[in-house]
């Protein structure tokens, strides 16, 4: 497998956003894996909220999808990956966060596609904020993929995701340790009760004289605290909270009449962040509309992280997305 060992920069010029904000210069950073571009078909993967575009490798975060011989084969597919502006990995960070939504990035994503002379995708894949993109992406640019899969996500915010998303902002805003209280208070929503159950039970740290759940918490938070940066976070929650097709835009109806692409949703039975049965109204609705579409599920007790958890349950659901073009 060949390996894109930095981010390339891809310069945007002239970008204006959603809310008016003009941005002279944009550099749009990604990776590639794989073929050389245009020897293989593209799948474009959109990563998550502290993800990056180092989807494989000594640090991939999905090393356990994409790779040689594995569900997304890198001896088969070019996978593609670019990092959101402003989420820190390519060394950019964007302080005025609030003038972004998740369409633009969708736009910019778009615009990156275009600049590499990619004329059409093969698939579009994404977890939580990046599913969230990739519908944002297929509302903007109906021929952009042949296949279109969103995990663990949906094409708009929920008010309850809003609401968390607005904690997690007062966090970041007020806080004397920003990163690590606000990934504490988020990884109550990544996971589940009878998750904290099955892993901690009530257990004590005999060390430091306090609960495992404590311990684990405090854990991620500081371990997110030396790898992240809290414009990035900020930027990233700012995206999560703004996904809706909709927004300033066509109608539902009018969306899902556009859709040329298969869509497979993937949702997770115990997501408590972007729930299953906004998944299933989703499907339901866009096969109103005769969309190619096709609902399947993840069945995991960890709620929304499951999706970074449950790779036997993944990689089977998602094999005949990929193994369906390989001769």
């Amino acid at each position: 497998m060949k390996l894109e060992n930095k981010p390339n920069p891809i310069i945007i010029q002239n970008f204006t956003t959603e809310s008016g904000a003009v941005y002279p210069v944009i550099n749009l950073t990604y990776q590639f894996f794989g073929p050389q571009l245009h020897t293989a078909p593209v799948v474009l993967i959109n990563h998550a909220l502290t993800g990056n575009s180092q989807v494989v490798g000594e640090n991939g975060w999905w090393n356990d999808l994409i790779g040689d011989n594995k569900t997304i084969d890198t001896t088969q597919y070019t996978v593609l990956a670019f990092n959101v502006p402003g989420n820190g990995y390519d060394g950019v960070i964007v302080e005025n966060y609030i003038d972004f939504t998740a369409r633009d990035i969708a736009k910019l994503f778009i615009a990156g596609v275009k600049e590499l002379g990619i004329q059409q995708l093969y698939a579009i894949i994404g977890g939580s904020v990046g599913g969230g993109i990739a519908w944002e992406m297929i509302a903007l640019e109906p021929k952009l993929a042949l296949n279109v899969i969103p995990i663990a996500t949906d094409w708009k915010s929920t008010d309850w995701l809003i609401a968390n998303c607005f904690l997690q902002e007062q966090i970041l805003k007020n806080s004397c340790n920003p990163i690590e209280d606000a990934r504490i208070h988020a990884m109550l929503c990544y996971r589940t009760p009878e998750s904290f159950k099955l892993k901690f039970d009530r257990t004590i740290n005999t060390e430091l004289a306090i609960f495992n759940i404590e311990s684990w918490l405090l854990h991620h938070g500081k371990k997110l605290q030396k790898r992240f940066q809290l414009a990035s976070y900020k930027m990233m929650n700012q995206l999560l909270k703004t996904i809706d097709v909709t927004r300033n835009s066509d109608s539902f109806e009018v969306f899902a009449s556009k859709i040329e692409a298969t869509i497979y949703i993937i949702g997770i039975n115990s997501d408590l962040f972007f729930t299953a049965k906004e998944n299933k109204e989703t499907y339901q609705e866009l096969k109103k509309y005769h969309v190619n579409v096709f609902y399947k599920e993840i069945e995991s007790i960890h709620g929304h992280d499951a999706f970074l958890i449950e790779y036997e349950q993944l990689n089977n659901l998602l094999a005949p997305v990929f193994s369906s073009n390989i001769k």
